[in-house]
Order: C-alpha cells, then sequence, then structure tokens
C-alpha cells in the first residue's frame, strides 16, 4: 500500500520541530548571560516560539499519523530542557528577584516524576500523563514568559505576573506530583 505523499512529507516535520526547542535552549543561556531589555524580549519571544512547536509536533504527528520511538523519546526530554534551562537562567540572572527554592521544587518535581515514569515503564506499567500536569506545564510556560522579560514594558510587571504564575505553577507541581507518587505507589502494590 502506498503512503499518502502528503504523509510522507510530513513523516520528519515533528522530530525537527522537538529539535528546535532543543536547540533553542543553549541559545537561551546565550542570550540570558547578557541581561539588558534587548536580549530579555529576544529570549522571550525565542521561548514562546520554542513552545509553541510542542503543540505542532504532537499535532502534526498524530494527523499525519508519523509517531516515531524517536518522537517519543526526543519530545518530552526537549520540553524539560527547554523549561529547565529557562528558569535555570531566569534565577541566575535576575539577582534573587526569583526564589531559587521554587524552581528547585518545580524541577525536582519534574526530574522525580520522569524517573518513576521510566521505572515504572520499565515493569510495564504505564502512568499516563494527566491533565494536571498539562495545566502545571502551561502555567509554567505564562510564569517562564513573564519573568523572561522581566522588565515593566506599556505599563505592565511582567515580572510580577510571571511570579503569580509561578507560584500557580509550584502549587499544580506539588499537587500533581503526589497525585503521580499515589498511582505509581497503587501501580507498584499491584505487581507485588
Amino acid at each position: 500500500m502506498a503512503i499518502p505523499v502528503a504523509t510522507k512529507r510530513m513523516e520528519s516535520v515533528p522530530n525537527i520541530l522537538t529539535l528546535c526547542r532543543i536547540f533553542a535552549a543553549p541559545v537561551l543561556v546565550v542570550l540570558l548571560s547578557f541581561p539588558n531589555p534587548l536580549t530579555r524580549a529576544v529570549a522571550t519571544l525565542l521561548f514562546i516560539m520554542a513552545s509553541t512547536t510542542d503543540y505542532f509536533d504532537g499535532y502534526l504527528a498524530r494527523r499525519y499519523n508519523v509517531i516515531s520511538s524517536m518522537g517519543k523519546l526526543l519530545d518530552p526530554m526537549a520540553d524539560k530542557l527547554l523549561i529547565m534551562t529557562a528558569l535555570i537562567m531566569i534565577v541566575a540572572c535576575t539577582e534573587g528577584s526569583v526564589p531559587a527554592w521554587m524552581v528547585v521544587v518545580i524541577l525536582g518535581r519534574d526530574i522525580m516524576i520522569t524517573s518513576l515514569r521510566g521505572v515504572a515503564s520499565a515493569q510495564g506499567v504505564v502512568i499516563e500523563a494527566e491533565e494536571l500536569g498539562k495545566y502545571k506545564t502551561i502555567l509554567q510556560i505564562y510564569a517562564i514568559v513573564g519573568l523572561l522579560m522581566h522588565y515593566r514594558y506599556l505599563s505592565i510587571d511582567f515580572h510580577a505576573g510571571g511570579m503569580y504564575f509561578l507560584w500557580a505553577s509550584l502549587i499544580l507541581s506539588v499537587w500533581s506530583g503526589i497525585d503521580y507518587l499515589r498511582k505509581f505507589w497503587h501501580a507498584a502494590v499491584r505487581q507485588g
């Protein structure tokens, strides 16, 4: 059976979009190493564009049925790399205006859940991503955009808005982390 031409052309597009997120991370590091209003604005635009690729790579992979093993591996890694890079660089270049402990809790939760999902997967148990985790990621993106902008533009205090979303994402991070631990525990008990 012949593969439709559109599908054949789309096979690598989702993975290319995922790779764009991975390559955006070191560019963010460079931009945020020289913090000023211009580099912060460029970093924010880059982060928004890179975050948007997350939606499109998944949509295109499902739409054209070109889901690949490489995509399944790289997609969550690219998401974590982009978010972690942005949060760490924000703490590094905002001179104490973003509490490091908040970022440690958020990143620690993500590392813990990724590890637990890996252990569960090795035992044949799949712990699916939950809605809480998706909302947490959306709040993190909003927080990062505000915190990357950092400065006041058009009378809008982007840093304050970013902190509001960071607090909300922290609460959802802890809540969804507890939910994942509960699911992992129940799955481990069932496995014996």
